[in-house]
C-alpha cells in the first residue's frame, strides 16, 4: 500500500470513528495520534519520500492530523456528555466497584502465544535448571573447553567453573536427548543469563524460546517449512522469511532469520533500519557431534534446532523501544498489556 493510499485510508477511519466511552476516545487518541499512533508512523515514513512528492502528500497529512484531533475532541466531548447525564442519578442494578485484577506481563503473552504455535504441530515443552553444569551448557553442545566460541557468550560463573547460570535454554535439549530416543520435538522457553552492559537493546537476563527436532529424514527444508509456518502464525500471512548463513558450534550448516518488516510491510521504515528486515531468531541442522554426545546416532538421525528471544518477538509485536521498560515493574506501562490486546 502507498502513502497515499495509507493517508486516504486513516481519513477514512477518523471520518467514521466512533467511541462509547472516555477509555475507548483516548484508545482512538493514541492509536492515531500517540507515539506509534497511525498518523505519527505517516509522518515518519514522509521523510523518506522524494523532494517532489513531499508538497502535496504533507498538505495531506496535516490535514489527516488536523481531522483526526478534531474528531478526537468531538468523541472525548460526546462520551463526557453522556457521562454526566447517565451521572444524575444512581443504578441500583449496577455491579458493585471491585479492584483491578491485573493482566498478565507482556513476555508470558508471547511467550504463551509461542509456545500454543508449536503446541498445535505436535512440539512438547521441557524445562531444566537455570544453574547448569559445563557439560549441558557447552561441552555436549560442541564448546571444546579452549574453542574459541565459547568467548560469544559472556557466562555468570556460580562458585566454580563447572558451574554457571545457563546462557541458553540449549542445555535442556542436551538433557532431552540425553533421557530419551528420537522422535523428539520439543521447545523449551525459559530464563538466560549473559553478563552484557544493560542498555534499550540489551539485558543481562532475558527470555528466549528453543525448539527441537529430531527423527529420521529430518532436512534443512523441513526446518524452513517449520519457521515460515510460525512466522505467518504469529505476525500474519503477509510475513515471509529469508535465511542468511551463520555460525553456531551446535549446528551446521547455521542460519539467521530474517522476516520481513510487519510494521511497514517491506518499504522500510526506523523498526528495521529502512532495509525492510528485522532479524528475528538463528537455526541450523544440529551437529552430528552433538548428537553423538547425547547418544544419538548420526547415522540413523537427523534434526534442526532453533532458538530466539522473547524480548526481541514482543517488541516487534508491541513497538516497545527499551528492553528496560520490561524489568521496572511499573504499573502503567503494564496495565497496557492483556492477551486481547494482542495484535499482528
Amino acid at each position: 500500500m502507498s502513502l497515499l493510499e495509507r493517508v486516504a485510508a486513516l481519513e477514512a477511519e477518523v471520518k467514521n470513528a466512533t467511541a462509547r466511552s472516555a477509555e475507548e476516545a483516548e484508545k482512538f487518541r493514541v492509536a492515531m495520534l500517540g507515539r506509534n499512533g497511525a498518523v505519527t508512523e505517516l509522518f515518519d515514513a514522509f521523510k523518506q519520500i522524494a523532494s517532489e512528492e513531499k508538497r502535496l502528500l504533507g498538505q495531506r497529512l496535516n490535514q489527516l492530523k488536523q481531522a483526526a484531533q478534531a474528531r478526537i475532541d468531538e468523541l472525548k466531548a460526546a462520551t463526557e456528555e453522556a457521562r454526566t447525564e447517565q451521572g444524575s442519578g444512581s443504578d441500583l442494578s449496577a455491579p458493585a466497584a471491585t479492584e483491578p485484577t491485573g493482566s498478565l506481563h507482556p513476555i508470558s503473552i508471547v511467550r504463551q502465544r509461542i509456545v500454543d504455535i508449536f503446541g498445535s504441530i505436535g512440539y512438547t515443552v521441557s524445562q531444566g535448571p537455570e544453574v547448569e553444569d559445563d557439560h549441558h551448557n557447552f561441552g555436549a553442545l560442541n564448546f571444546p573447553p579452549d574453542h574459541p566460541a565459547r568467548d560469544m557468550q559472556d557466562t555468570f560463573f556460580v562458585e566454580s567453573d563447572d558451574l554457571a547460570l545457563r546462557t541458553h535454554t540449549s542445555s535442556v535439549q542436551v538433557r532431552v536427548m540425553e533421557s530419551g530416543q528420537p522422535p523428539i520435538r520439543t521447545i523449551s522457553p525459559g530464563r538466560v543469563y549473559r553478563n552484557e552492559a544493560i542498555s534499550a537493546r540489551a539485558h543481562c537476563m532475558f527470555h528466549q524460546v528453543e525448539g527441537l527436532y529430531v527423527d529420521k529424514g529430518v532436512s534443512f527444508a523441513d526446518l524452513k517449512g517449520t519457521l515460515d509456518h510460525f512466522t505467518k502464525s504469529l505476525f500474519g500471512p503477509d510475513v515471509s522469511i529469508r535465511m542468511r548463513p551463520s555460525y553456531f558450534p551446535f549446528t551446521e550448516p547455521s542460519a539467521e532469520v530474517d522476516m520481513s518488516c510487519s510494521i511497514c510491510g517491506g518499504a522500510g521504515c526506523n523498526i528495521c533500519k529502512h532495509s525492510g528486515w528485522v532479524e528475528i531468531m538463528g537455526c541450523g541442522m544440529v551437529d552430528p557431534t552433538v548428537l553423538a554426545n547425547c547418544g544419538i546416532d548420526p547415522e540413523v538421525y537427523s534434526g534442526f534446532a532453533f532458538g530466539m528471544g522473547v524480548e526481541r518477538i514482543t517488541q516487534l509485536i508491541y513497538r516497545v523501544p527499551d528492553l528496560r521498560m520490561y524489568w521496572e515493574n511499573d504499573v502503567r506501562f503494564l496495565d497496557q498489556f492483556t492477551a486481547a490486546t494482542f495484535r499482528r
